[in-house]
């Protein structure tokens, strides 16, 4: 059985595991490997893919919200472990893409790691768990429109991690960063939409 979580580095270092061993990874064989109790890492992993060039792929943004509202609304409900349909879990990648992705993050990754530390863990533990889904709930039924808006799936992406960091980690300042960053890419949606 895998050990939790504690690092963005972790979850990249097991997800590259799956790289050198597989010639597509699916995101099926990506939770395998994080464990079906994950939700931290699981909401790290669906911010890392939005935050990085995959977000440049058409229709990444609606994709991912079905897959942060899955994950949300299993939180909000305290379920123990998450379900997935079939046509999410056997979404893949080539791996030498994927690859890609892992070493353009891997430099950010460490620097992220050296900061981070248990901080504010009221906002991340308990109640405040209810609150971080809540939060990923609204922000999985606004991303359809960031679609429209260049970057902003990306900002969503960067609060996403943090989110998912937080509950890793338990820092509740970066629950209180990825207030700010989904505050500023709502504002920016609703100014590039009017």
């Amino acid at each position: 059985m895998n050990q939790p979580l504690q690092s963005l580095q972790q979850l990249l270092e097991r997800v590259g595991e799956l790289t050198r061993h597989n010639d597509q990874v699916s995101i099926g064989m990506v939770v395998e490997s994080i464990g079906s109790r994950s939700f931290g890492p699981l909401l790290m992993l669906i911010g890392i893919t939005l935050f990085s060039p995959l977000s440049g792929v058409p229709g990444m943004s609606i994709f991912m919200a079905s897959f942060v509202l899955l994950v949300a609304v299993q939180m909000l409900f305290g379920r123990k472990q998450f379900w997935l349909p079939h046509y999410i879990l056997n979404r893949s990648v080539e791996h030498g893409k994927l690859q890609k992705v892992l070493d353009w993050l891997n430099k950010p990754a460490r620097g992220i790691d050296r900061v981070l530390k248990p901080r504010l863990t009221f906002l991340v533990r308990n109640g405040g768990s209810y609150a971080i889904a809540a939060i990923c709930v609204v922000v999985g039924l606004f991303m359809p429109f960031m679609e429209l808006v260049p970057f902003s799936s990306s900002a969503a992406g960067l609060a996403l991690l943090a989110l998912g960091l937080s509950l890793v980690v338990h820092d509740g300042v970066l629950v209180l960063l990825a207030l700010v960053i989904f505050g500023a890419t709502f504002t920016l949606i609703v100014i590039n939409l009017l």
